[in-house]
């Protein structure tokens, strides 16, 4: 089950295959400042894949803040928040923002709202490792 969408000037592409239909899919919007500040609802699928694509990086914003352990992708002309990538012992790891998908509404679940402050360095690429989905970042 393949979704896509992207950012708002469609610089930046996602296209993600989920095992799961979108209504049974778990979203998730965590109670960190930058989540709470963009509306997220994210989604990660270990079973899936999602692929990140761009027009022209030059435009991609790769925001790191707090632990520093991840890499939140966003377009510096649009403005658009489509998903976090992080390099794991299992590989590249994603989430993704569900509100950048083209069927958006199709995710239908309200998100959890997990606190992850206090949660040390490796506990963290521990969780992500395992939760977060296979992820390839296309190289323009």
């Amino acid at each position: 089950m393949f979704h896509t969408g992207g950012c708002h000037c469609e610089n930046i592409k996602v296209r993600l295959r989920l095992a799961k239909p979108p209504e049974q899919m778990p979203l998730r919007s965590c109670s960190c400042s930058f989540c709470r500040s963009h509306g997220t609802r994210t989604i990660s699928d270990r079973d899936g894949l999602v692929e990140i694509a761009a027009t022209d990086w030059s435009l991609v914003e790769r925001y790191r803040f707090g632990s520093r352990t991840a890499d939140y992708v966003l377009c510096r002309r649009c403005g658009v928040y489509v998903g976090a990538v992080c390099e794991t012992s299992s590989g590249l790891r994603a989430v993704v923002n569900v509100n950048c998908l083209d069927d958006r509404a199709a995710f239908t679940q309200a998100p959890a709202a997990p606190d992850y402050d206090g949660e040390t360095t490796d506990a963290r690429l521990d969780r992500r490792a395992t939760n977060w989905m296979p992820a390839t970042v296309i190289a323009g």
